[in-house]
């Protein structure tokens, strides 16, 4: 979670389904807010990258043209990481606010992502997360999630369902054998490693980056039996 002195200006602020998506700049950086709680801004985006670069390494060697989903477009740190790396074969993001997407598409937020959402392998998907990892679709080889502060801090009281046992099964159907689940969070939870324990996920292990101030972002990781 990161603060600053500056006073911030709001760029854009959208009503939408799932309640207010605010855009503000605060001296030269954006921040995304929903529904007054501070989601993302583009100042450090390292744990975002961890996000995607630990779930490449946690594949299997020698899978070719691993697919990833990534869920949460944000401020496009994790796609533009994706993108970056030409290993990765079919990239999905997952972006329920369609401000969000218009933020990069048309907005100040294209700055960080236009290169990757020109990429070939890009795909955005209009969708609310929860809802298509529950529904028949595609396989992928790692999902890369990052919609909240964290499993015990959901944006949305709905998102809380995507870390409970039917939310982690969801996610564990949607990966290839050996396929990888990566989830971001502001904040270790050890009740989170032991619920991807009980989901039936192997070689669960956390990766943290230590912030400027407070605790360290994390990426929780889990790895569907082959």
């Amino acid at each position: 979670m990161r603060r600053y002195d500056s006073p911030a200006t709001v760029i854009d602020r959208r009503e939408g389904p799932y309640g207010e998506v605010v855009l503000r700049r605060r001296s030269e950086h954006f921040e995304i807010i929903a529904n007054g709680c501070f989601l993302m801004d583009t100042s450090d985006g390292r744990s975002e990258r961890l996000l995607v670069d630990a779930a490449l390494a946690a594949l299997p060697a020698g899978r070719k043209d691993p697919a990833v989903l990534i869920g949460g477009l944000g401020v496009g740190f994790s796609l533009a990481r994706a993108a970056e790396e030409p290993r990765w074969g079919r990239i999905a993001v997952v972006e329920r606010e369609a401000a969000v997407v218009d933020w990069h598409r048309e907005g100040p937020l294209g700055a960080y992502s236009a290169a990757a959402l020109a990429d070939p392998r890009t795909e955005i998907v209009h969708a609310d997360l929860v809802a298509y990892l529950r529904a028949p679709g595609p396989g992928f080889d790692a999902l890369c999630l990052d919609i909240d502060n964290g499993p015990d801090w959901t944006v949305t009281e709905d998102n809380g369902s995507l870390y409970s046992p039917t939310g982690l099964a969801a996610c564990r159907d949607r990966l290839t054998p050996g396929g990888v689940l990566a989830v971001w969070s502001a904040q270790p939870s050890a009740a989170f490693e032991q619920a991807l324990r009980n989901a039936g996920f192997a070689g669960v292990t956390t990766e943290e980056i230590t912030v400027a101030r407070g605790v360290p972002d994390v990426v929780h990781l889990g790895i569907r039996a082959a």
